[in-house]
């Protein structure tokens, strides 16, 4: 029997590219054209990753559908020192305040400590992106509810959405960037804004190309979940976010390399196809849901 490895997910940079790292520290490179195969070992169960670097202590089983692949407990736990969740007020690093864009009508605002870069734009699945302002944690935190109060931009589009739009993005660096810099002017002028948040200039940087999205066919779907004894396998076109974008039997599909988290994953038999539940995105026709 294979040995069954275990994911631990996709990072990213912007020199290095998507990395799939696995348990004990093991990485393996993601260049486009790479044939990416894998299958769930037969009879596997699906168990909690843990939190903040600790194994679950009951190792919990998890659903297959979920992309967080953590038990109540441990998701608790996580979230517990968490910037995102603002349960950290007291972090002394410098924050920067950032709109990202990832598709018409899809602009959000966010921070990330300025020291990351531009890595959580990357892990977003940012199609574009420009900082807003730099300043202390709490100050970026204001300048985010004042973008949701006074301009209703939201802090958090779901990835479903994001992927769901991907296949069909303006063609030009200068149409993805209209919404940002129209935003962007608007927010800086806020009367409002945190005095010790220091302002920054519109500087759009756009993700298209680090992604591989120019020229790549549309997706057609999304792997739904895994489950024991299922296979994936492909030929990697494209990746954003989470996200890798597999030229398949089936045409271009999307998995979220989040639900492979928990599972012992071994290498595919016969060439890995695809034999996994999928959800077909709206308007493409002729696309099969459930198993293939």
């Amino acid at each position: 029997m294979a040995h069954a490895w275990r994911c631990s997910g996709l990072r990213w940079s912007a020199e290095d590219g998507p990395v799939l790292v696995w348990d004990g520290g093991r990485r393996s490179a993601l260049t486009w054209g790479k044939r990416v195969a894998f299958g769930v070992a037969e009879g596997g169960v699906r168990t909690c990753v843990g939190a903040r670097g600790h194994a679950c202590p009951v190792r919990a089983a998890v659903p297959g559908r979920s992309t967080g692949a953590r038990c109540e407990e441990c998701a608790r736990l996580d979230r517990a020192h968490s910037v995102a969740a603002d349960t950290i007020a007291d972090d002394p690093r410098p924050y920067h305040v950032y709109l990202a864009w990832f598709g018409p009508g899809m602009l959000k605002v966010g921070i990330t400590a300025r020291e990351r870069g531009s890595a959580r734009l990357l892990e977003q699945g940012a199609v574009c992106f420009s900082w807003l302002g730099v300043g202390p944690l709490m100050a970026a935190r204001r300048a985010e509810e004042l973008l949701r109060a006074a301009l209703g931009v939201p802090d958090r589009i779901p990835y479903a959405e994001k992927r769901a739009v991907r296949s069909a993005l303006p063609g030009g660096e200068a149409e993805r960037a209209a919404e940002i810099t129209e935003v962007h002017g608007r927010a800086v002028a806020l009367a409002a804004w945190p005095e010790s948040l220091a302002r920054l200039p519109l500087r759009v940087v756009d993700h298209v190309g680090v992604f591989g999205l120019a020229g790549v066919p549309g997706a057609v779907g999304e792997v739904s979940e895994l489950a024991a004894g299922c296979a994936v396998g492909g030929e990697l076109v494209a990746a954003a976010g989470p996200d890798l974008h597999l030229a398949t039997e089936r045409g271009v599909v999307v998995i979220d390399t989040r639900l492979m988290a928990g599972w012992g994953l071994v290498p595919a038999a016969g060439g890995g196809e695809l034999t996994v539940p999928m959800r077909r995105f709206k308007g493409v026709p002729g696309v099969q849901d459930g198993l293939f």
